[in-house]
């Protein structure tokens, strides 16, 4: 994998991961944390679709290695909520 097909599977990881941040809930950070939600979510979202028998909706292939777009946006909402279940709100000290 050469240098530009990284950095566009980085761009396709981090818009995946935005909208998934912005339908989960959101979440602090910028790019860097979208591009993580986004990875994240492929594997998760890889992963639950094969656990559960579930065809590759839509994939983006990258110099032979497919990317599944709508499983990461799906996976990055599953990490999004389970992260606000998982963290309670900080309440403000007087």
């Amino acid at each position: 994998m050469t240098l530009l097909e990284f950095i566009v599977y980085l761009v396709i990881a981090g818009v995946c991961g935005a909208i998934a941040r912005g339908l989960g809930g959101g979440t602090s950070g910028g790019f860097v944390v979208s591009i993580l939600v986004g990875f994240l979510g492929a594997f998760l979202g890889a992963w639950l679709a094969h656990m559960l028998q579930l065809p590759t909706i839509f994939s983006v292939a990258v110099a032979g290695h497919p990317f599944p777009i709508i499983w990461s946006i799906i996976g990055g909402m599953v990490l999004v909520m389970l992260s606000h279940a998982l963290t309670r709100p900080r309440l403000a000290r007087w």
